[in-house]
């Protein structure tokens, strides 16, 4: 499993599951690019990877970071895009806003989960589908979650996951001449810094790494037969049982099923 000459771009990845996936790629030789908005500007963070500040939101922010990045490589191989928007401001005047029903949603967290993360993916996919298609080889994972599919959370949430998904199976078709392969990734609970800050409510019995879910996009990208994949939703710890891989503590997640979640 390694990635030696391939280049990668994670975005909102300056901590949590992106961190996570970056750091994978980059152990297993790829040149790994990482962005987000609390990134250093374009700061060497180790041999392999290289940090660019960049506001998804911003169409000229992101033609500027992905000109940037080709002026570094020729081409990119893999595109993570694991950036999203509306987890901030839960707590929102004092009051806890995350699960309340639609119509006492505020609306800013629409507009944020399809800004900073639907049309975000959507945006850096079409930068990066047109050096795969000229390739003829590429992997792009957009990070979703079993809310696509199940209620969890809010209403906002669950339409922003099932529009990632529906966008994963849509390119598919689309990239499937050329092959480019695309796929929807689910984890399962991440051990990320946000939910380690409140571990003592949260059961982390069977909780994944950041790094975990790195290990299933490497799975991915050297896969040969990765085709079969794509358009699908796959689950990170059912990757692990299809691959062979452990979480960094030698430990296997059990895959979640949508009746668990």
């Amino acid at each position: 499993m390694r990635l030696d000459g391939r280049v990668a771009v994670v975005t909102g990845a300056t901590q949590g599951v992106g961190r996570g996936i970056a750091r994978e790629l980059a152990a297993n030789g790829a040149r790994v690019f990482i962005t987000g908005r609390s990134a250093p500007d374009y700061d060497r963070l180790d041999d392999r990877t290289i940090a660019i500040r960049c506001d998804h939101r911003d169409d000229e922010q992101v033609d500027r970071t992905f000109a940037r990045i080709l002026d570094e490589v020729p081409t990119i191989d893999i595109l993570v895009n694991n950036v999203w928007g509306g987890y901030e401001r839960m707590i929102d005047n004092g009051e806890f806003t995350w699960g309340k029903p639609f119509w006492e949603q505020p609306l800013w967290r629409w507009d944020a989960m399809f800004a900073a993360g639907v049309r975000a993916h959507y945006r850096a996919s079409q930068i990066a589908a047109r050096l795969m298609v000229a390739q003829r080889r590429g992997l792009i994972v957009n990070l979703s979650h079993w809310a696509a599919q199940k209620r969890i959370g809010n209403v906002a949430y669950g339409v922003a996951k099932a529009a990632t998904d529906k966008m994963t199976a849509d390119m598919a078709i689309e990239l499937a001449p050329h092959d480019v392969v695309v796929v929807s990734l689910y984890p399962g609970m991440v051990r990320t810094e946000k939910v380690m800050a409140a571990a003592q409510w949260l059961d982390l019995g069977n909780s994944e790494s950041p790094d975990f879910i790195g290990r299933a996009v490497v799975a991915l990208a050297t896969d040969p037969n990765a085709r079969r994949h794509s358009g699908s939703v796959l689950i990170a710890a059912a990757l692990a049982n299809e691959y062979g891989f452990t979480d960094i503590d030698g430990k296997q997640p059990r895959p979640l099923t949508l009746a668990d979640v």
